[in-house]
C-alpha cells in the first residue's frame, strides 16, 4: 500500500469514513429489523446481499466492469472480505433485537479497534505499517473505555 493520505486530500477521505461510520449501526438497525420480519438473521442478510449485488451491478454497468482477467487467485485471502461481512451482517442482525443495537455495536467497535490496531502494528493484509506507540496505545485505551461508558446496560 502507499503512504497515508495527507492534507487536503485526507479531508474527503476522512468526511467519507465518518459517513460510513454514520451508516453501519443504521444498516445494523435495518438489518435486525429485517430479521425480525423474516424471522431469520440469514435470510435477512441474504436480502441485504441480493439488493446489494443488484445496486453494485448497476452502478458497475455505468462506470465500467473490471476485465475477467482482474479476477484472479494470486491472492485468494482478498475474497475473505465477503465471509468477514457476510459474518458481521448476520451477527448483528441476530445480536442486535437481544442486546440492542448500542451494545451489539459497542461489542463491534471494540473488537474494530483491537483489530484495525492489530493490522495497522505489523502491516497485516497490506495495510500501511504503524506501529503501536505508547500514545497510540493510551488513545485505543481511552475510545475503549469511552465506548463503555457509552453503551446501554442490558
Amino acid at each position: 500500500m502507499s503512504a497515508p493520505q495527507s492534507g487536503a486530500s485526507f479531508l474527503p477521505i476522512a468526511a467519507m469514513m465518518f459517513a460510513a461510520g454514520l451508516g453501519i449501526p443504521v444498516f445494523a438497525s435495518l438489518n435486525a429489523g429485517l430479521n425480525q420480519q423474516l424471522g431469520s438473521p440469514i435470510a435477512a442478510t441474504a436480502v441485504t446481499f441480493g439488493i446489494g449485488l443488484v445496486i453494485s451491478t448497476t452502478v458497475l454497468a455505468f462506470v465500467g466492469f473490471p476485465s475477467a482477467s482482474d479476477f484472479t487467485l494470486d491472492r485468494p485471502w482478498l475474497y475473505g472480505a465477503s465471509v468477514f461481512m457476510l459474518f458481521y451482517a448476520t451477527a448483528i442482525a441476530f445480536s442486535a433485537p437481544r442486546i440492542g443495537l448500542g451494545n451489539a455495536i459497542f461489542f463491534v467497535l471494540t473488537g474494530q479497534l483491537i483489530a484495525a490496531a492489530t493490522i495497522d502494528h505489523f502491516g497485516l493484509l497490506g495495510a500501511i505499517q504503524s506501529s503501536l506507540t505508547p500514545k497510540r496505545i493510551l488513545g485505543i485505551a481511552v475510545m475503549a473505555v469511552g465506548l463503555y461508558l457509552a453503551r446501554k446496560p442490558v
